[in-house]
């Protein structure tokens, strides 16, 4: 199979390549470092994204940005810039990519711990993180032309516990290798319209 990852530069991103580059031809598209430069928040470049890769059979994105802030500092701007981001940049990248994707294709995104077991400074990624998983569960029964739909909802990292382990007192830690995992179910499988929780 042909996989673009966008976010593939990141933690997540890096394992989830190395693990799908076992068995498939992997293109890694990321804002700055990658095969392919994207900038999901912008669906002109999105589109030029897929044009540029030409047929594919699968998106994993494992990308996308929140704020961390106490409720009583945060604002509309704060809670918008992660609904622009990590909600509408993934959703946006189902919506234009699926004019693209070859039939029985898959999207997998990436929520999170926090739609189901908030934290402190969690707000807007309680709230994003829910409404991602929604999203897939909503959209999964409309997708067209066999295409599936699944989001991946990782708890902490072991290799992020240094930058946010503060916020993750009592939680357990996985290693990106085992969150990767989650993404190889998803591309490989046959189920749709699933969140795998990992952690």
């Amino acid at each position: 199979m042909k996989v673009i990852i966008v976010g593939g530069s990141g933690t997540i991103g890096r394992a989830v390549a190395k693990e799908m580059g076992l068995r498939h031809r992997v293109i890694v598209a990321a804002h700055r470092h990658g095969d392919v430069h994207v900038d999901i928040t912008d669906i002109a470049s999105i589109e030029k994204m897929y044009k540029s890769i030409g047929e594919f059979d699968a998106v994993i994105a494992t990308t996308g940005k929140i704020q961390f802030a106490e409720l009583s500092a945060m604002t509309s701007e704060d809670y918008f810039y992660g609904l622009k981001d990590k909600l509408m940049g993934q959703v946006n990248l189902v919506l234009i990519g699926k004019k693209y994707i070859n039939d029985s294709g898959s999207f997998t995104l990436t929520s999170g711990i926090l739609s189901h077991d908030p934290v402190k400074f969690g707000s807007s990624g309680s709230m994003v993180n829910s409404a991602i998983n929604g999203f897939v569960i909503g959209a999964a029964i409309e997708m067209p032309r066999a295409i599936r739909i699944n989001a991946v909802s990782p708890t902490i990292l072991e290799e992020s516990m240094q930058a946010f382990g503060h916020c993750f007192h009592g939680f357990h830690p996985v290693p990106a290798s085992r969150v990767a995992l989650a993404y190889s179910k998803s591309v490989e499988g046959l189920q749709t319209g699933q969140i795998y929780s990992v952690g």
